[in-house]
């Protein structure tokens, strides 16, 4: 290797965490919840929550996710939108219907 676009490689593909790297993000953690915990909360620091999928699957959940709600609000403001055609073209309709009862 060269040090290019190999030893980067390298650095973004490190899978690997030694016991060490764990201890010492335990210790920051730790320090930092020393800095905001409450009288109420627990002396020790809530663990991470460890998520073995990839960034991007995650995103692509989120993604989805907010489409599926995106898409209920369409449909709801299309009903919505039928609601007050339908009341516009009734009471037109009416409306019609007294100028040829009028007549």
């Amino acid at each position: 290797m060269d040090g290019g676009e190999g030893s980067a490689d390298l650095v973004i593909n490190k899978s690997f965490v030694s016991g060490a790297e764990i201890e010492e993000r335990r210790k920051r953690r730790h320090e930092e919840w020393e800095k905001v915990r409450k009288s109420e909360d627990p002396e020790e620091c809530p663990e991470e929550v460890y998520n073995p999928q990839s960034l991007y699957k995650r995103l692509q959940e989120q993604k989805d996710k907010k489409q599926e709600s995106e898409e209920q609000f369409k449909f709801k403001n299309m009903v919505r939108g039928l609601d007050e055609e339908t009341k516009f073209v009734d009471e037109v309709s009416r409306h019609q219907a007294l100028i040829e009862k009028q007549r």
